[in-house]
């Protein structure tokens, strides 16, 4: 029974262990217009901090690039041009999380430039 425990606890420890790749890489937000000033927020399960026109999440999850993270950057903070981690997600994907910014318009975070 012990044997059975320490075998389990072992590969327990080896499964948390092995760090998926995608928390080594950023995820980037370019955005089209500037932030006027420093923003952060969640999306994705992770902390994005928004400067200029970029927003990053420094520890990205496995739920940090996708198309519901990019609509909440979107819909706080103005149009993204490019949404990237690993990978970069496709163009109509970043044409659905753009909808979002709709919303968004130009709000008073966003330098108007």
């Amino acid at each position: 029974m012990k044997l059975l425990t320490l075998a389990a606890a072992c590969a327990a420890v080896a499964t948390l262990s092995a760090a998926p790749a995608f928390a080594d890489q950023p995820v980037v937000a370019k955005l089209a217009q500037p932030v006027a000033q420093t923003v952060k927020f969640i999306a994705g399960g992770s902390v994005f901090v928004c400067d200029g026109d970029t927003c990053v999440a420094r520890t990205p999850t496995s739920q940090t690039l996708a198309t519901d993270s990019c609509k909440v950057i979107a819909s706080k903070v103005g149009a993204v041009t490019s949404f990237a981690g690993e990978k970069a997600i496709s163009d109509a994907r970043l044409a659905t999380c753009n909808t979002a910014a709709l919303a968004h318009a130009g709000g008073p975070q966003v330098a108007n430039k």
